[in-house]
């Protein structure tokens, strides 16, 4: 088990997301780890998760792996991960190769009762995939919401 960092302040080189799920805390944690829920709302709008390139194996040292596919084009966007913390269902963290370059992601849950509060912060960017990264989060998200509005999970 690993500890639960303080979340830090954000750098202008990084992404910084608050914001409430209407689901409580251990259905959130199952959108970002299981394989078949993570493929049905990671990315913006203008690709999909092959769910055949997702895997996860949550533990330290363990992998978050996934591939985008441009809807238009075809071409895959791979994302790779190594987890080097887990905190069931509190807290994710790693170290993510992706075109932006390598990253660290962390994504802190936090329990409201029926509700989950998600802190999510990632970086270093440089300006521009600062911005497409965070717009991609938040085009996820929405997905996340019509996901739990439909019932799944």
């Amino acid at each position: 088990m690993s500890a639960i960092p303080e979340i830090p302040t954000a750098e202008d080189t990084d992404v910084f997301i608050t914001r409430a799920f209407d689901a409580p805390r251990d259905v959130v944690w199952k959108f970002f780890t299981e394989p078949a829920l993570l493929a049905t709302w990671f990315g913006p709008s203008s690709v999909h998760v092959d769910p055949a390139s997702v895997e996860i194996d949550l533990r330290v040292g363990g992998v978050w792996n996934l591939d985008m596919v441009d809807n238009e084009t075809g071409e895959h966007y791979p994302v790779r991960s190594e987890l080097t913390a887990v905190v069931a269902p509190e807290y994710l963290e790693g170290q993510v190769v992706s075109p932006a370059g390598v990253v660290t992601l962390r994504i802190w849950l936090h329990d409201h009762g029926d509700k989950t509060r998600l802190t999510l912060h990632q970086g270093p960017f440089s300006a521009e995939f600062r911005d497409m990264t965070s717009d991609g989060w938040l085009e996820s998200f929405l997905k996340i919401d019509a996901e739990i509005a439909g019932g799944v999970a």
